[in-house]
């Protein structure tokens, strides 16, 4: 009898830590943080395929999203994918691709300033022609593989229920570990 009761206790306790596990966790997991798998190359050299990623989805409730973040989006022609890019124009700017520069024109500089992006796209350029004029909710997003990259210049303009969240930590591969800063421009 001793033995039959010392199971009955066992799975109880494994009862409660699961439930009180579930309940931590479960919220965690679906209002604050979550999983990201890196897919395809649109984001090469910074982030590669099969990087495992951690998205901040509750900062953007208490600020907003800054040019230069990582974000995780849900694409507008079929929110059912979900596409990692970095924001280039913020709302009420305007942004311009001409002969590989990237120029942002807005309140407090209407004469435009170039966009200097050689932290992360290392020598690569912005190809295409564009001049996009954004509204108070819009975003222009951009993959750091400008060449194999679906974003902004073929989507369009990208609004702001569309972001999921913020690249915040890369947990995989191990080695390459890390927590991503917003760049200096």
């Amino acid at each position: 009898m001793n033995f039959l009761r010392q199971i009955k206790i066992f799975l109880w306790e494994i009862t409660k830590l699961t439930v009180i596990s579930l309940l931590i966790v479960g919220p965690i997991r679906y209002f604050v943080i979550q999983p990201f798998f890196v897919r395809g190359a649109s984001m090469e050299p910074n982030f590669y395929d099969r990087d495992y990623l951690i998205v901040d989805e509750i900062s953007y409730r208490f600020s907003e999203p800054k040019r230069g973040d990582v974000i995780v989006l849900k694409y507008p022609q079929d929110t059912s994918q979900y596409f990692i890019k970095r924001i280039i124009g913020l709302p009420g700017e305007r942004v311009k691709i001409e002969g590989g520069i990237v120029k942002i024109f807005n309140r407090n500089q209407p004469e435009g300033f170039v966009l200097d992006e050689s932290a992360y796209l290392r020598g690569r350029i912005t190809r295409g022609d564009l001049d996009a004029s954004l509204g108070s909710d819009d975003y222009f997003v951009l993959g750091d593989n400008r060449d194999f990259s679906l974003d902004s210049r073929r989507f369009g303009k990208l609004s702001g229920s569309y972001i999921v969240g913020r690249t915040w930590l890369r947990a995989w591969p191990i080695n390459k570990a890390q927590a991503f800063e917003t760049p200096n421009y």
